[in-house]
């Protein structure tokens, strides 16, 4: 049996069964790992409180940098890997698999290193006041080592993705989110280890993971594998990675920015107490966001392959099944948040008062999240065309372009709840820039169709 069996399916079978076939295994990982954050932070919010999940929202920004590395290099290699194998170029599909390996430790141990020297002023900088810095402190001194194992299992999952084998990329995130759903509440709960308990669970969870994602590339019938001299940084190969690895990137860097402004204007307006339901509202969008970005990865090989292979009317269909489906999910979750918003987040919490402020926020914050799934949807289409500009740019316009101006505007006028209104407010703006850029990009892949 060929190894390249797949893809030639990339290339023939029914964008519809392609779609579903790439993003079910994709969308049950990411969901799985969305589950075990959802599971560490019910555990802490029952057992340690309400002050901890505060604690947790402060290091998201700081996970988001470890997230924006694995991005970099992950998205933008399996894209380059997509649109290679698409145009039958096999050897440097090699290349680019050996320099995203020495790119993720390489980056990885650069940021991890000033992560561990500047800890405290980095969380300080991101809104911890003093009741929550030692529980954001413990947490994150203990998940620095695994972030490392995180970024290689992302960055080499999606390769994984890429090159024709969703069954086997949804296995490795299986395996270390399965693990860590067991390991966390025995760790926190069990054990009493507290926070630091659900981070060394995800450091065990991550390195097991990354052991299933190295076997996957020593096997003789994998479609890329493990060999002598892929590994050394060809920077021409480096560039085309991260210029279009750039977008998902920026946008989880602009996110630790962003959560900078946001963290410290809810305190300032509502307290601990604020911070702590925008934990709850962005682990519960997190979990929906999730969905759409094991689409987003289901849909990437078949855009790019079939741009490599110049069959355009294939990447138009996925693309707005794509989009279909995405909106229905978002859709499912709008309505989520503005009629079973109290329960939600009791999900996460006890306190009486800390689940009438989040229910508050989510009913505001939520109001245009159905606009969502297009907008994540389309910076991905943009991505594995190679497009890397654009994609920057729409993953831009959502999180930092429209949504600090209106941040600012907003919650000087409305205090705590322009807060939450700038979150809607961006996404209607967003959608709109979006699908401007859609219409323009049709009309260049109609042109390319003609000439060839």
């Amino acid at each position: 049996m060929s190894k390249f069996r797949n893809l030639d399916a990339l290339a023939n079978r029914s964008v519809g069964k392609l779609l579903w076939e790439y993003s079910l295994p994709a969308v049950v990982g990411m969901v799985v790992m969305s589950l075990y954050n959802i599971i560490d932070r019910m555990v802490i919010g029952h057992v340690v409180g309400p002050e901890a999940i505060a604690g947790l929202t402060i290091t998201f920004p700081v996970m988001n940098i470890a997230t924006a590395i694995g991005v970099l290099v992950g998205g933008g290699s399996a894209a380059r890997v997509s649109i290679l194998l698409g145009g039958n170029n096999h050897n440097a599909a090699q290349k680019v698999l050996g320099n995203a390996v020495s790119l993720t430790l390489m980056n990885g141990a650069i940021y991890i290193t000033l992560l561990a020297i500047f800890l405290d002023d980095i969380l300080r900088a991101f809104g911890a006041s003093e009741v929550t810095l030692p529980y954001a402190h413990e947490f994150m001194v203990f998940i620095l080592p695994g972030l490392l194992l995180t970024n290689f299992s992302f960055s080499l999952n999606n390769v994984i993705r890429a090159s024709g084998a969703p069954r086997r990329a949804m296995v490795t995130m299986l395996i270390g989110a399965g693990l860590n759903m067991i390991l966390a509440p025995t760790f926190v709960y069990g054990l009493e280890m507290g926070i630091k308990g659900a981070a060394i669970a995800t450091d065990i969870s991550m390195f097991i993971s990354m052991l299933t994602v190295v076997h996957y590339f020593t096997r003789k019938d994998s479609t890329l594998v493990f060999k002598r001299g892929i590994y050394k940084i060809d920077w021409h190969v480096a560039f085309e990675i991260v210029a279009i690895g750039a977008a998902p990137s920026v946008v989880n860097v602009a996110s630790c920015f962003i959560n900078v402004i946001i963290n410290n204007s809810l305190y300032s307006f509502g307290g601990d107490n604020a911070v702590a339901a925008a934990g709850i509202f962005t682990t519960y969008t997190a979990m929906i966001v999730s969905v759409i970005i094991g689409i987003c990865q289901g849909m990437q090989p078949i855009v790019g392959y079939n741009y490599g292979a110049k069959k355009f009317n294939r990447l138009r269909g996925v693309y707005w099944l794509a989009v279909c489906v995405a909106t229905l999910i978002c859709t499912i979750g709008w309505a989520g948040g503005m009629y079973a918003s109290p329960y939600i987040a009791s999900v996460f919490t006890v306190d009486e008062n800390l689940i009438n402020v989040t229910a508050h926020a989510l009913n505001l914050s939520m109001v245009c999240f159905f606009m969502v799934g297009f907008q994540i949807i389309s910076t991905t289409f943009f991505q594995s065309l190679g497009r890397a500009g654009k994609s920057v740019f729409l993953g831009l316009i959502r999180q930092v372009i429209f949504l600090i101006p209106f941040l600012l505007i907003l919650s000087h006028y409305k205090g705590l709840d322009g807060v939450w209104l700038s979150f809607p407010m961006s996404d209607t703006c967003a959608t709109l820039v979006t699908a401007i850029l859609i219409i323009f990009e049709f009309r260049r892949l109609k042109k390319l169709e003609r000439a060839n």
